[in-house]
């Protein structure tokens, strides 16, 4: 019995991670259709993590890419709270201390949904949030 639970809740997690992983490329695909250039997918330094970092007119954009099969329980980019965000600021700090980067910095929310038909719907949430909310 545990180890069927045990199965079970590995196999669910692995369906969550694919999930996440494929609208993570839906996000670059409509990304880069917008004309925006990707600096780094998934960039990580020790706990600091940033799903995706582009460009675009001058402006650094850090991306957080939410993604899920239903809205049953609310949109995906509901599911961004002020912990993730204060993480999300952290990060870009370092990782904008890294690059030396001088460009103006925006904080966006690509907010991707799974459709009946195993397609994607994405919607881009710009200035989602700023480093003065924390």
């Amino acid at each position: 019995m545990r180890k069927t639970l045990q199965t079970t809740v590995k196999n669910l997690m692995a369906k969550h991670n694919e999930l996440g992983k494929q609208g993570e490329k839906a996000a670059e695909d409509f990304l880069l259709s917008k004309g925006y250039k990707i600096r780094h997918k998934n960039w990580k330094l020790g706990k600091y993590e940033l799903d995706i970092v582009a460009e675009k007119d001058d402006t650094l954009v850090v991306i957080e890419v939410k993604t899920r099969s239903s809205n049953f329980f609310g949109n995906p980019e509901e599911f961004v709270g002020k912990a993730k965000i204060k993480r999300t600021i952290d990060a870009a700090h370092h990782y904008i201390e890294i690059y030396d980067s001088q460009l103006e910095t925006r904080f966006d929310i690509v907010s991707i949904l799974k459709n009946l038909d195993g397609k994607f719907s994405v919607e881009h949430i710009e200035d989602a949030f700023a480093a003065w909310q924390c």
